[in-house]
């Protein structure tokens, strides 16, 4: 008698829809997972459909993590599955460009809802269950914005830095417990990012080379899978300049960050 096929693992991804997190939500269908996707947009199910072809269950998941009950949700979606989760990446995030003065106080509290309490709140739920396993990896999504001044994108930059920080302050707490944390940081990279950010009047808009969404995700993926630390993601230029962060001036940084991210006339 044949004995039951092993189940598939598990794996989370938020900001699933679109983008870099919809690009590791494919590698992770292509390598054999089952998926709980998720998005704030009607995209949702789309992308669920989409990745539900190449032979992955997908549990789509529609909600906006900038508030308490729509990470609930998602979490609720996962305990329902009855299975360990096997990777989680905490993937979603948006920026604001414009300057300080003009930026509307509502949309930027929003904004650290999404991109740093949503992951707090999250990696608890995640931490606590792969802890409980003896197992289990976490990929979260940080920015090479993490690691400077960000001007005209200014609750940004900070809300990375800050989710940086903190995933790499989880990974040594949950070594001794068999999970792994790593760090993707991407550069500008070609995803309706910065168009959703405001940002189309800006060097960041339309013309600007940038990464490739698929090259990011794949380095993402494969730290994740190598238990790596932090990853870079983009090309070599990219990477130069992550480096170069390390040793040049934050008022220089910031400097040049507002030319290039200052909105045009």
């Amino acid at each position: 008698m044949n004995s039951p096929a092993a189940p598939r693992p598990l794996a989370l991804v938020t900001g699933a829809s679109s983008g870099i997190g919809y690009e590791l939500a494919f590698l992770f269908a292509l390598n054999g997972y089952d998926l709980v996707a998720t998005g704030r947009s009607e995209k949702t199910e789309t992308a669920a459909t989409e990745l539900a072809r190449h032979g992955t269950d997908v549990i789509p998941v529609r909600a906006d993590l900038a508030r308490a009950d729509g990470v609930e949700a998602v979490w609720r979606a996962v305990e329902k599955t009855g299975r360990p989760l096997d990777a989680a990446v905490l993937n979603a995030g948006r920026s604001i460009g414009g300057a300080f003065l003009d930026t509307d106080l509502d949309d930027e509290l929003s904004l650290i809802e999404l991109n740093v309490t949503s992951v707090v709140h999250l990696a608890k739920h995640v931490a606590r269950h792969m802890a409980a396993n003896g197992k289990g990896r976490i990929l979260i999504t940080s920015s090479l914005s993490a690691t400077l001044p960000t001007p005209y994108e200014t609750v940004y930059g900070p809300s990375r830095a800050f989710t940086r920080m903190f995933a790499l302050g989880l990974r040594e707490e949950l070594k001794e417990h068999g999970v792994s944390v790593t760090t993707l940081m991407p550069g500008a990279t070609d995803s309706d990012f910065h168009a959703r950010a405001g940002m189309n009047n800006t060097d960041f808009g339309p013309g600007m080379k940038k990464n490739s969404r698929m090259d990011v995700a794949r380095q993402g993926f494969l730290a994740m899978m190598g238990g790596k630390a932090e990853v870079v993601g983009g090309d070599a230029a990219t990477r130069r300049t992550a480096l170069s962060h390390r040793f040049l001036p934050e008022s220089f940084k910031a400097a040049r960050h507002a030319r290039a991210a200052k909105p045009r006339p």
